[in-house]
């Protein structure tokens, strides 16, 4: 019996216990974009260390496009809205920032413009500047 348990503890101890799972994006930038405005839900991403920017963060999940001709404006998200139609006060990707459990903050700079630290979220929703239906 003590050889069993003898072997089954070497056995045991072979094993590595992998660290937190890299979908809890503690060392990287949470993306979150709502897709509500479309019937859709919250999807999320995460961009594993530091980015340099917002573009780049959401680039590493979630295909965009700019509008066309207005490079910097993003004009869809994963394909969406369908067709992509200039931004209007009441039609358009707002950016948004926060901590993990925080509020959404407003972006006052573009997403090319901005750089997130890890650690932190990053928010997109379509409509007019309405925040992520979700908490950071």
């Amino acid at each position: 019996m003590r050889r069993i348990l003898a072997v089954l503890a070497l056995v045991a101890s072979s094993f590595v216990v992998a660290p937190a799972s890299a979908d809890d994006c503690s060392a990287g930038v949470k993306v979150v974009v709502d897709f509500s405005a479309f019937g859709g839900g919250v999807k999320t991403g995460c961009y594993d260390g530091d980015p340099g920017n917002g573009l780049v963060a959401l680039d590493d999940d979630f295909d965009f496009s700019f509008v066309p001709r207005q490079t910097g404006f993003v004009c869809r998200i994963d394909l969406l809205p369908n067709p992509c139609t200039k931004p209007t006060p009441s039609a358009y990707w707002s950016y948004w920032h926060a901590t993990p459990g925080g509020t959404w903050t407003y972006s006052t700079s573009g997403a090319a413009g901005y750089d997130p630290a890890p650690g932190s979220v990053e928010g997109w929703s379509f409509g007019a500047g309405t925040a992520p239906g979700v908490t950071p």
